[in-house]
């Protein structure tokens, strides 16, 4: 019998190998693959659906005008309290003028009823000693007149001189009760303290308010953008410019509803951004909102119309980003990849599964989360 070459030997060798290592390596590779599933299985939980969110304030001025400076450039770093765009100061720079003078105005009215009350003070004193005189001028006529040793119109001039006497008295009363109202009841007081004169500081500090509004300033440390064009008429209450905010950001994760089982706030997060592939940022879920996005929609879902079809709800889940130093620079909007992990374990029974769980703690242990709140 001819004896095989060794050429014709080596290829069943070969497959022999290759046998034993599929007899060996595929089960061992299908139980890696189930003890992998069963430690990671349900502890993590991602999604795509995730967006850096950063403060952005759309600044609207109080006033209206024509924008007579623009002092920053689009994409320019700003600081809080920086001059961003100037409106025409120079209507409201004439109402203050105006507001100041009719202040000075209304104090000089004040003084003139004070000073009138004390001169209807001084004729009421007058006029209360020329009372008295004529009550004892009519006395005296009236006992000539009892004694027939003057005449008739005599006795009624003096009796006319004492009706005057007392209509003077009387007019000058309602006169100073006048005055006295105007000045709030109380003629003493400082200028300062009377509602005119506070009135008319009111008009003061709103027109140095307006006044002060021209000059709309950056709310908080960001970046200026959609810069307006110089000239352009501003209007009171609408947006002329945006401030975006460059730090302090945050990941904004929409789940699904499904996905929220066993998150709570404090669980770590691993972030990835699109824009920076190979870097890695670290974070921990800081809040779950209390309703989905659909909650919020302009137009909400009409669940209670017999066209309904059932649709996984979003949930918005908002993550605070650790700081970590030379990490690339966060802008709002960008898209990114979230995997939070939840530290929940899929539980067994038995002296296996206890040994499972055991190796399983070793190799991922829990995650710390922390409680939520109620």
């Amino acid at each position: 019998m001819p004896e095989s070459s060794p050429s014709q030997a080596r290829p069943g060798k070969r497959r022999q190998t290759l046998r034993r290592w599929l007899l060996i390596g595929g089960p061992l590779i299908a139980a890696l693959g189930c003890l992998y599933a069963w430690i990671f299985g349900g502890r993590y939980v991602g999604t795509e659906n995730a967006y850096i969110k950063a403060h952005l304030v759309e600044v609207a001025p109080q006033v209206s005008g024509p924008i007579d400076d623009i002092a920053v450039t689009e994409n320019q770093p700003v600081k809080r309290g920086q001059l961003l765009v100037e409106i025409d100061p120079k209507p409201y720079q004439v109402a203050l003028a105006q507001a100041k003078a009719e202040q000075r105005q209304t104090r000089s009215d004040i003084e003139t009823l004070k000073a009138n009350y004390q001169e209807k003070q001084a004729q009421l004193t007058k006029a209360r000693n020329d009372l008295a005189y004529a009550d004892r001028e009519y006395q005296r006529q009236l006992t000539l007149s009892n004694r027939h040793l003057n005449s008739a119109s005599q006795l009624d001039a003096a009796r006319h001189e004492q009706d005057s006497a007392k209509q003077q008295v009387l007019a000058l009363n309602f006169q100073l009760q006048s005055i006295r109202a105007s000045l709030n009841g109380n003629p003493n007081l400082p200028a300062e303290q009377y509602p005119d004169y506070k009135a008319a500081e009111a008009k003061v500090e709103q027109a140095q308010l307006n006044l002060d509004h021209t000059r709309v300033t950056a709310p908080f440390d960001g970046i200026a953008s959609q810069t307006p064009n110089e000239g352009a008429y501003a209007s009171a209450g609408h947006p002329i410019i945006s401030v975006v905010a460059n730090r302090d950001v945050w990941v904004e994760a929409n789940f699904k509803e499904t996905d929220l089982t066993w998150m709570h706030p404090g669980n770590p997060v691993t972030i990835d951004v699109d824009t920076y592939p190979g870097h890695t940022w670290k974070g921990e879920v800081e809040s779950i909102a209390q309703a989905t996005g659909s909650e919020f929609s302009v137009l909400p879902a009409q669940n209670a119309t017999g066209n309904w079809v059932k649709v996984v709800q979003r949930i918005p889940v908002r993550i605070r980003l650790q700081p970590a130093p030379n990490q690339p620079v966060l802008r709002a909007g960008m898209s990114v990849d979230v995997d939070v992990d939840t530290g929940y374990h899929t539980e067994g029974h038995g002296p296996v599964a206890s040994a499972l769980a055991w190796i399983r703690d070793c190799i991922a242990p829990p995650a710390k989360a922390a409680e939520p709140t109620p």
